[in-house]
């Protein structure tokens, strides 16, 4: 599979390279971009960049599976034994953040474009000097422009083959369905075909290079169709993450020395649906992961002990939108396997033990799990509190990692491993202008003999709960301007047993307040 994908680039590319010199149209230069600005007013809510947060529990590289103790600017005796800094444990916390992104297009007619895209952040208005997003800075003046995107787009003469033929090369978006899968920036090469109704792509991305005379680096390798039959496009995806290096080293004057004692070979394989069925508008996925990590170079596992973690879980959704006038009725099921925390670690890498008297090292990872860097967490969009929806994107809402400058650098439960969710929705558009969305959910817990967001214990050991929460969010979008919109959304959650948490002195376990937020978004498209 992965030597079919590159060899059909590179085949792709030959034949490019090959072909006649064709007189090309004048240059066309295009510009389009983006502003927004966020606010947040919220409690028990990660907060996406400090820290304080409910769900800040796991080590060993955020992969998120199995809890551990909160984080020491969230557990709940904090107020008692450091009434200086209490936490956030209860209290309302609250910040403003902005965005930029321009896009530059150099088009010369259908066959042949060149894009760049530059993002500007303030994770914080008022941020310190040394925060990801500089540009919040007081005084300003401060460096915080990112190149997110890099890459030319040509079309491929066709040669004999009368079928359209497309290849994008540079710094590009990469992976297929990002609200379930993968959704991420890097350096690859993407060719696709169109043989009607059916597109066929391959796609290979370097996602670390290492030493360039050693095989430690990390390769992804992908291939989509799909097909446009009536009303409905069905299709199916596989991307092979081949990491000679887990988890991922990616920066710093210590990578060629301190490489990642671990391989990993990971497969995601994917089926969807979307289309039309009668009155109503359906969505299905359903995605697979499978692989292992292997102790190639640590030490640090005794001699005769498990070397090896296997991985195994799926998730699936199913959205079924009803249109009615102006109206929109529908309904979302959700389900995304957890993990067994009696034989999983907090980290999912060979040699760890796995929580609480249970001595055994981790064997096997049952949670469903996304790629290192996938930022499907910000792509699901169905909640205000649990994850994210596109209020709220940038703020890493409850059940993700401890911040933006964290992103994992190994496989991760991401936005729904470990839980499964049930949701009704209603939107009405009352006028060309405004439109409101009610929604509720009831979320739930997969992981067994444990907690996936919660780390309550009780006499035997981890507590094993079901509910997470119930849900309520009410949604207002108002369009002031044609490309000027401001969305306010509020949601609380009133919290299930599978959020308490631990601590050190009785009762040993503490349950939250429900947790609430306010958000508001407000952004000019140009």
């Amino acid at each position: 599979m992965k030597k079919f994908i590159v060899l059909g680039l590179i085949g792709l590319m030959v034949m490019v390279f090959s072909a006649t010199v064709y007189a090309q149209p004048k240059l066309e230069f295009r510009a389009s971009g983006a502003f927004q600005a966020e606010s947040f007013w919220y409690r028990n809510i990660t907060s996406g960049a400090t820290g304080d947060m409910i769900t800040t529990r796991w080590g060993g590289g955020g992969i998120a599976y199995a809890p551990g103790v909160p984080a020491a600017g969230f557990r709940p005796e904090s107020p008692w034994t450091n009434p200086v800094d209490s936490g956030a444990w209860d209290r309302t916390n609250s910040y403003m953040e902005y965005r930029g992104t321009l896009r530059f297009d150099a088009i010369m007619g259908k066959e042949l474009s060149g894009t760049i895209i530059f993002e500007l952040d303030s994770s914080r208005w008022g941020s310190p000097a040394g925060d990801r997003g500089n540009l919040g800075f007081w005084t300003a003046d401060r460096a915080g422009v990112e190149v997110k995107n890099l890459y030319m787009d040509f079309a491929l003469p066709y040669f004999g083959i009368p079928v359209p033929m497309q290849v994008r090369v540079g710094i590009q978006p990469l992976g297929h369905r990002p609200h379930m899968f993968m959704i991420t920036d890097g350096t690859g090469i993407t060719g696709s075909m169109k043989i009607d109704p059916v597109t066929i792509g391959l796609q290979w991305a370097k996602a670390v290079e290492g030493r360039d005379a050693s095989a430690d680096d990390v390769d992804v390798y992908g291939m989509f169709v799909n097909a446009k039959i009536g009303t409905i496009t069905p299709g199916f995806f596989a991307f092979n993450w081949n990491m000679n290096q887990y988890p991922l080293q990616t920066s710093g004057a210590n990578y060629v020395i301190n490489q990642s004692p671990n391989q990993a070979n990971f497969w995601w394989l994917g089926a969807y649906l979307d289309g039309k069925l009668g009155p109503v508008n359906l969505q299905f996925d359903f995605v697979y992961d499978y692989g292992k990590v292997e102790a190639s170079g640590n030490t640090a596992i005794p001699v005769g002990a498990d070397r090896k973690v296997k991985y195994r879980g799926f998730a699936t959704q199913l959205t079924v939108d009803f249109p009615w006038e102006k109206f929109n009725f529908g309904l979302v099921g959700m389900y995304a396997s957890g993990a067994d925390l009696r034989k999983t670690s907090r980290g999912g890498l060979p040699g760890q033990a796995v929580a609480d008297a249970w001595p055994a090292a981790t064997s096997k990872v049952g949670s469903y799990v996304i790629p290192p860097g996938s930022e499907e967490w910000a792509a699901w969009g169905q909640s205000m509190i649990l994850s994210n929806n596109y209020i709220t994107a940038t703020a890493l809402p409850l059940g993700m990692w401890p911040s933006l400058a964290s992103y994992p650098l190994q496989a991760n439960r991401g936005a729904i491993g470990g839980t499964w969710m049930a949701k009704l929705y209603a939107k009405a558009k009352i006028t060309p202008w405004y439109m409101v969305t009610l929604q509720g959910l009831y979320i739930g817990d997969t992981t067994k003999n444990g907690n996936t967001l919660g780390d309550a214990i009780s006499a035997s050991g981890l507590r094993d709960d079901s509910t997470i929460g119930w849900e309520l969010d009410l949604i207002q979008d108002i369009q002031i301007y044609k490309n000027l919109k401001w969305s306010i959304g509020a949601g609380i959650l009133f919290a299930g047993d599978a959020l308490d948490q631990r601590v050190t002195a009785a009762p040993f376990n503490e349950s939250p307040k429900n947790p609430w937020i306010i958000a508001t978004k407000l952004r000019y498209d140009f």
